[in-house]
């Protein structure tokens, strides 16, 4: 992992950065949480900074919720539209798998606005979603399925007046869920070149995310429309009530498993190091403020009392997940004990003595929480660095380097792969391909399953060790 190829001498933080033989394990890894850098709210920012306004020019449901939908952001110099299709479809056709072929709700973020010839044509190809015909003035193609239960209780509550059960809604957090977002030339969609000049797309999956964003919109609003017809239909719409705001603050939009966030890991080395060394350079440079601010500290300070009402909600059905929470709502309290005591926080380089003592006796999660709330009451210092997380294409081996170079550059930066054993016992238990009847990547059991000879080549370790025992 690199420091961030834009920085200039003067802009590297005078702490050094977390070195990468720490940072990019994958327990550690798997222990971050969101910060002010991350995609969704650098680019909820940025459409804030620069006055983006929403519109919903069409809006026509039926009463069981199917229809159409469009949904425009106006960027100032351009316009993108959320194409959406609603469906109803019976239970037993609904799925998550790729191989899934109707869905309760589809979508198109559009480039620009369609008149109806193109919503027309939009809603012949849409539904069908990876068997369709799209257009490169198409920028993403989605499709999501309901939550049945969250929904219908919605459903039912807001037709006779009263709020969902806040228990209910807290356990899932989300009236739909993505089964995909393709982007980038996905089944003849938009290539990334189409947008990546333009400064409101300009970031890492941008895209993507402006028609995530938009989903959740239509998500909300199909409920509501549902809920509004149910009570219609029972002679009764004036006792409709729409969601408070408390509850449509809190739904968000689910996701599938993103089994296919592994492959990407392994081809895109140059996009994964500008995305970590955006986050260390950014805590690198917080820790090295030599007095904190009083702001910051009451920033910093509510931060944390917020993040432990949100990990109080927290519960999974895994044991092993269910005790890092455990542990981590531990580590809370005693960060917030810290902050009660008040002397950590006045004497010289603040942020970085917490940030030390917490390495020292958190957990993995406990360490990596207060990174991004450090980050986030020290947007001034920090959120320059978003600039930097994009990546051109990686152009692959220098086919001129000497050999003796790569080998210096294996010793360099492979030594963790240089160090595994695989005559070890287990080493080789698993392999990962990809399945012909789901179409997604799969882990499979070496010993006992078929299929190590379509291996995908995901195993860079080995690999490593290939090639520095062939040079």
């Amino acid at each position: 992992m690199s420091a961030l190829g834009h920085q200039n001498e003067e802009a590297r933080p005078a702490v050094p950065l977390r070195p990468a033989e720490e940072v990019m394990r994958l327990e550690r890894l798997g222990s971050f949480f969101a910060t002010r850098l991350s995609f969704m709210p650098s680019l909820i920012r940025n459409m804030a900074a620069e006055g983006w306004r929403f519109s919903r020019p069409l809006f026509e449901l039926n009463d069981r919720g199917e229809g159409r939908a469009v949904y425009c952001a106006d960027a100032g110099s351009r316009r993108y539209s959320l194409v959406a299709f609603s469906h109803a479809i019976p239970d037993e056709a609904r799925s998550d798998r790729v191989i899934a072929e109707t869905w309760d709700a589809t979508f198109a973020l559009y480039d620009g606005e369609p008149d109806e010839e193109e919503l027309t044509r939009l809603a012949a190809e849409v539904p069908r979603q990876e068997a369709g015909r799209c257009r490169p003035s198409e920028l993403v193609l989605s499709r999501a399925n309901k939550s049945v239960r969250v929904f219908e209780h919605i459903v039912a509550r807001l037709s006779q007046g009263r709020q969902p059960d806040a228990a209910l809604i807290a356990s899932v957090g989300y009236i739909m869920r993505t089964t995909a977002v393709y982007g980038n030339g996905k089944f003849g969609i938009a290539d990334r070149a189409r947008v990546a000049a333009r400064p409101e797309l300009s970031g890492p999956f941008s895209a993507e995310m402006l028609s995530v964003y938009l989903i959740r919109c239509f998500t909300l609003d199909l409920v509501e429309a549902v809920a509004r017809a149910t009570a219609r239909r029972a002679g009764a719409e004036e006792r409709y009530r729409p969601l408070a705001p408390r509850f449509r603050r809190f739904l968000g939009i689910g996701n599938s498993t993103g089994l296919g966030m592994a492959p990407f890991l392994v081809k895109h080395p140059t996009l994964i190091n500008n995305w970590i060394a955006a986050r260390e350079t950014g805590l690198a440079r917080v820790r090295a403020v030599e007095q904190a601010q009083e702001d910051a500290v009451e920033g910093f300070s509510r931060l944390v009392q917020r993040a432990k009402g949100h990990i109080a909600q927290w519960k999974v059905d895994d044991e092993r997940q269910m005790r890092r929470i455990e542990r981590l709502r531990q580590d809370l309290e005693q960060l917030s004990s810290w902050l009660e005591e008040g002397a950590l926080l006045a004497k010289p380089h603040p942020w970085d003595r917490l940030f030390r003592r917490a390495q020292g006796v958190f957990s993995l999660e406990g360490q990596e929480l207060p990174v991004s709330l450090l980050l986030e009451p020290h947007g001034a210092l920090v959120d320059d660095l978003v600039q930097g997380m994009s990546a051109e294409p990686d152009p692959g081996l220098d086919s001129s380097m000497p050999l003796a170079r790569l080998r210096s550059l294996i010793e360099e930066h492979y030594r963790w792969a240089l160090a595994v054993d695989f005559q070890q016992p287990g080493a080789l238990e698993r392999f990962w391909y990809v399945s012909e009847k789901k179409q997604e990547p799969r882990l499979g059991q070496r010993d006992s399953e078929p299929g190590a000879d379509r291996e995908s080549p995901l195993d860079v370790a080995r690999q490593i060790q290939a090639l520095s025992s062939a040079l």
